[in-house]
């Protein structure tokens, strides 16, 4: 291909500049490291040597823990500015390092939890990380049974965890270390599984084998059972091919926007909106506003609106240190990702505000 033979793919540049294929992909929906060239038929990004430096300066401040709102300041704002944010963030560090201490701790804790038969080898603590991050979504007293359940499902040499009480969905992708038999589906009660989060978080591996009799997970030295339910899960696979391309893409600080929506937790409705580097978060009628950095592409002519509950425990089953949102419209379902755990997806339907606001 004329031009392009000196590209990198986006493996292989991945490799080069020490950034995963993932968080590539993610930097490019920031806009923050966009590909040299994309591939018009195949949708593959590629990379040209000279984005190195650029790639490089960027993985050196995610390391030292700086927020991509700013991180865009330093790469692409005046110099003086940019010295000025890593002075303050500087400060912020010096001055946070006991409680970053302690959300560590709290993470690597919280981390080690998940016809013929199929038999599925799988990490523990990867498994207890996915049951944790997705049973949250579950609905815990409903008339529909299924809609108080976890989805199983392996295939296509996945196994997926998926769980809604249809204001939010959360998919978790795990990749096992086997997997032998054929597609299966199973619904386990989400009580149950958050036990057996539990007991896989502390087993360096586990296996499933399902088969007419039930699930059986077994580690070297325990064996375990699932017990299944019957009931009809929502068709969540329509609904993530049903969603619309974003038109609004707001990045921000994970726990910072988490703490501000827990802050306004005792109303029933929060709204939230976007201008260039800010994010604003109020009750509905403008109240109590609290304002955050954030990097907003395409900017949401309208408030959005969630239930506080829902958004923040959204933010608390994610990972990493800041959050993408992707919004099509006001009244249809927000993507929240992060770059460090692309194999996670939530989705979370926003409310109505009141006609005043």
């Amino acid at each position: 291909m004329d031009g392009t033979t000196e590209l990198l793919s986006i493996s292989a540049f991945a490799r080069r500049v020490g950034i995963a294929p993932s968080a590539l992909r993610f930097y490019d929906d920031c806009r923050v490291l966009r590909p040299a060239w994309v591939d018009g038929a195949t949708g593959y990004r590629f990379y040209s040597p000279a984005q190195e430096a650029r790639a490089a300066l960027l993985r050196s401040l995610r390391e030292a823990g700086l927020p991509l709102a700013e991180v865009t300041v330093v790469l692409d704002g005046p110099e003086h500015e940019g010295c000025e944010v890593l002075e303050r963030h500087l400060e912020r560090m010096r001055d946070q390092t006991q409680t970053a201490e302690d959300a560590i701790a709290v993470v690597l804790r919280s981390l080690s939890a998940a016809g013929s038969a199929t038999e599925v080898r799988i990490g523990g603590v990867e498994l207890a990380s996915a049951v944790r991050q997705v049973v949250s979504a579950a609905a815990s007293d409903v008339e529909l049974s299924a809609l108080g359940c976890v989805l199983i499902e392996i295939d296509d040499g996945e196994v997926r965890l998926v769980a809604t009480d249809r204001y939010r969905l959360s998919v978790r992708v795990l990749r096992p270390a086997a997997l032998d038999g054929g597609p299966c589906r199973l619904l386990v009660h989400a009580a149950d599984l958050i036990e057996f989060g539990q007991w896989a978080a502390r087993v360096h591996e586990v296996t499933m084998q399902v088969g007419p009799d039930g699930v059986r997970v077994r580690s070297p030295s325990e064996s375990r059972s699932l017990v299944m339910t019957d009931g009809l899960f929502p068709a969540y696979r329509e609904m993530l091919s049903a969603l619309a391309p974003p038109e609004c893409r707001v990045i921000v600080d994970r726990l910072a926007l988490r703490d501000a929506v827990n802050s306004h937790g005792d109303g029933a409705r929060i709204a939230l909106s976007f201008a260039g580097d800010a994010m604003t978060i109020s009750l509905a009628d403008h109240s109590d506003a609290a304002i955050l950095p954030a990097v907003c592409h395409e900017d949401l002519p309208q408030r959005i609106g969630f239930d506080p509950a829902v958004l923040a425990s959204a933010l608390e089953a994610s990972v990493g240190p800041d959050v993408l949102l992707e919004i099509s419209a006001v009244d249809r379902p927000v993507v929240v990702r992060s770059a460090d755990q692309g194999s996670f997806t939530t989705l979370i339907m926003p409310v109505a505000l009141s006609t005043s606001s």
